[in-house]
């Protein structure tokens, strides 16, 4: 099976923890949360979609498209990844959220890697005992099996992962670059001088 890869970061939200702000237009670093996890992605894909109901001018601005739910009201990820599956134009979606600015191109190949070994089946990330079910690769094919899902009320990625049978891509639980940065305290400490170096313990290919 010959396998291409299309990148898509959620940015859908309503960024209730952060205060009702776009959360991928925070500021991380001098660029926006978003345009970090575009930027990592553009490399590994051929074309870097963003999912986003507000602000859709400023994120085209580094994406090659972007979608807005069909639904009103933030209906949620799921939704966000189901638009991604109708419009990619690879055969594989890779799916970032975008409050992971920190992270690594390290974990981005290892999910390709891993997906290429199991094109038929969705990959995930497993951080410790959970899962980071918005951080995972998806085959196209899934397409009708995900509309199925959520017309018949499905919305939770995570629950629909596992009944999919997904393959799992380990990380230690404290691994940095799967620190969501969600609310004005995280981010916070996230942006404070680092204390420790930033390797990360990625426990992957």
């Amino acid at each position: 099976m010959q396998v291409s890869f299309s990148g898509l970061v959620l940015s859908g939200g309503r960024g209730s923890r952060m205060g009702g702000v776009d959360k991928g237009l925070v500021n991380w670093h001098g660029t926006s949360m978003a345009e970090q996890v575009c930027r990592r992605l553009e490399p590994l894909v051929c074309e870097v979609l963003v999912s986003c109901n507000r602000n859709q001018a400023r994120y085209a601005a580094f994406a090659t498209r972007v979608l807005g739910d069909t639904q009103q009201d933030y209906p949620g990820p799921l939704m966000g990844i189901l638009q991604g599956l109708r419009a990619l134009r690879g055969s594989h979606l890779l799916v970032v959220p975008c409050d992971l600015p920190a992270i690594s191109t390290a974990l981005l190949v290892g999910l390709q890697s891993l997906s290429r070994a199991h094109p038929e089946r969705p990959v995930v990330v497993r951080q410790g005992a959970f899962l980071q079910p918005l951080v995972c690769v998806l085959p196209g094919t899934l397409g009708k099996v995900v509309e199925a899902a959520w017309a018949a009320g499905e919305r939770s990625p995570a629950h629909l992962w596992q009944q999919l049978q997904a393959v799992e891509l380990p990380c230690t639980e404290d691994d940095p670059q799967l620190t969501n940065v969600n609310t004005p305290v995280v981010l916070a400490a996230a942006l404070e001088p680092v204390r420790h170096n930033n390797r990360s313990t990625y426990a992957g290919y």
